[in-house]
């Protein structure tokens, strides 16, 4: 699941036929005058000249007057963006991830019970009050009522979206700690067959021994001395050892149920996946303190993780009182563990749900004092003080926003033009699109770059750039295949690479030695040549017929 199979960097590149050429020739004449002007996420940043775009490819052409011509077909359109190459997925929620009809079946598998009068998975045996899980299998009733407690299903548009979203990890909880290696099976497939190459999902390390050790060092605000207790005597080491046993019994577990040592593995082995830490922001201070430096510590000692984030609801009364505390203890932690890389959901808010005041920092804290490389939602942008500033901070340092439409939707009731989506393109700033959590929304990255589209009218090339930074800003090692900053100039292949064609069997020495040094590199150009066959496939009438 961690490596990119040889072959996808070098299957050969599709021949162009005659019947390609007579589409190109009616899709240039068709094209809008936008295509072969800027494109891509946005403008340059204040202050930076921008370079002339990239010309556009034959092969983009073709796509591109192809979606033009399908925007009223909805069969038509589903096909392509299933088909088109998505990038990596960066931010989700491995518990939330997978489908409520797949949480209910481990539920079944592994005897649990359910509260019948909460809906909430709990552990056997099963007493007054509860039924066995596995009634779901022949009750469909039962089976339906669980799906719609446990996910965003049939849920009301008028009803309290936030708080069911939310309350869902609570009743599906007991079923999804104890199944890290199979919910990722299931997941890494979805992502696969969403021709997507990369995937980080979010997930707890060593939770109970974490909590264990923030008790027993306790609070203190002096962060260089917290820090030191948690270290003493090897105990956060400890610690540190346990979540690393804990992802090879997850990675041993997702390889027997993918298949991957057989003749017929499934999809997602094929598929890069590193872990995100979180860190319940809801907790005590301590315990916060403590999960951040695991996860910090656990990232520089393990190239399987790479980053920390905060997860639980921004708005609740915990979240708000510590939120500037947090971002202190980041900043200090940047300094002790430099390598391990942040990205933080900040800003997941809108007016109504919490005071003003609460509305006026947070996106700008999370970039200026916890150094975020990333930023999740980031949904109140305009709401925040001096709010172009930290637009156009994020433009000139390369924080990428993170953005789950569906999610955003259905927790804050922020669509359409509510949703700050063109502001950041307009300043600049990088976006990815990312599912948060799909399983419980019940969308998929296909429903996502379909809704950007006919949202937002953006065209194939600028659908194609939100998939390729998705991959440029993941916390992958090695350097990108592409020069300067393509965000703001638009994404042209570096030296290495330049005179090389993504899918040819034939690579210069120095191309080759790119891509055999840098795992980011390797990925990207992997989504390059599928960009290659998926363009070909357009032109061909094989995709979005």
């Amino acid at each position: 699941m961690n490596s990119v199979p040889p072959q996808d960097l070098n299957h050969p590149a599709p021949r162009r036929t005659s019947h390609r050429r007579a589409l190109l020739v009616a899709a240039l004449c068709l094209l809008p005058a936008a295509v072969a002007g800027p494109a891509g996420q946005a403008s340059a940043a204040p202050g930076a000249p921008a370079a002339p775009r990239p010309a556009v490819t034959a092969g983009e052409a073709v796509a591109s007057a192809r979606l033009a011509a399908i925007r009223q077909d909805p069969a038509a359109l589903q096909a392509f963006f299933r088909a088109m190459p998505k990038g990596g997925e960066l931010h989700n929620h491995l518990s939330g991830a997978v489908t409520t009809e797949y949480l209910i079946e481990l539920a079944a598998e592994d005897g649990l019970c359910i509260d019948t009068k909460t809906m909430t998975a709990v552990a056997p045996p099963c007493g007054p009050g509860t039924r066995p899980a596995a009634d779901a299998r022949t009750d469909g009733a039962f089976h339906d009522a669980l799906v719609r407690e446990w996910s965003m299903q049939d849920f009301p548009p008028g009803g309290n979206g936030h708080d069911h979203f939310f309350d869902t990890f609570g009743k599906f909880g007991e079923v999804t700690w104890r199944h890290r290696g199979k919910l990722l099976a299931e997941f890494a497939d979805t992502v696969a067959e969403q021709n997507q190459f990369y995937l980080e999902t979010l997930v707890t390390p060593a939770s109970d021994s974490a909590k264990k050790l923030a008790g027993e060092v306790g609070w203190d605000a002096d962060l260089a001395r917290m820090h030191s207790k948690l270290v003493a005597g090897g105990k956060l080491d400890k610690v540190v050892a346990e979540a690393r046993k804990e992802a090879d019994a997850g990675d041993a577990e997702f390889r027997t149920e993918a298949r991957c040592a057989t003749d017929t593995p499934r999809p997602g082995c094929g598929l890069t996946v590193r872990w995100i830490s979180q860190v319940s922001r809801g907790s005590t201070n301590e315990r916060v303190f403590t999960q951040m430096a695991l996860g910090m510590r656990l990232a520089e000692a393990d190239p399987r993780f790479v980053a920390v984030n905060l997860v639980q609801p921004e708005d609740w009364d915990t979240s708000l009182a510590n939120y500037r505390t947090q971002m202190r203890m980041l900043q200090y932690l940047r300094g002790v563990y430099p390598k391990a890389h942040v990205t933080l959901h900040a800003g997941e808010l809108w007016p109504g749900l919490v005071k003003p005041e609460h509305l006026t920092f947070h996106i700008g804290e999370a970039v200026n004092t916890a150094g975020a490389e990333r930023i999740g939602h980031g949904v109140d942008l305009v709401h925040e003080d001096d709010w172009q500033r930290v637009a156009d901070t994020m433009a000139e340092r390369r924080i990428a926003v993170e953005v789950p439409f569906t999610s955003n939707a259905q927790i804050l009731g922020v669509k359409g033009a509510d949703h700050p989506f063109e502001t950041y393109r307009a300043h600049g700033v990088p976006i990815v699109l990312a599912t948060d959590d799909p399983g419980v929304s019940r969308i998929d990255i296909t429903h996502e770059y379909r809704y950007a589209a006919e949202t937002y009218d953006l065209g194939y090339r600028e659908l194609k750039d939100l998939a390729r930074a998705s991959l440029e800003y993941a916390f992958l090692p090695g350097a990108s295949i592409w020069q300067g900053n393509p965000t703001r100039d638009g994404y042209r292949l570096a030296g290495a690479c330049r005179h090389d064609e993504p899918g040819s069997e034939r690579l210069r020495p120095a191309c080759r030695r790119l891509l055999d040094a840098s795992p980011k590199a390797a990925v990207e150009w992997r989504q390059e040549a599928a960009f290659g066959a998926f363009e070909h496939r357009v032109a061909t009438g094989s995709v979005g017929s």
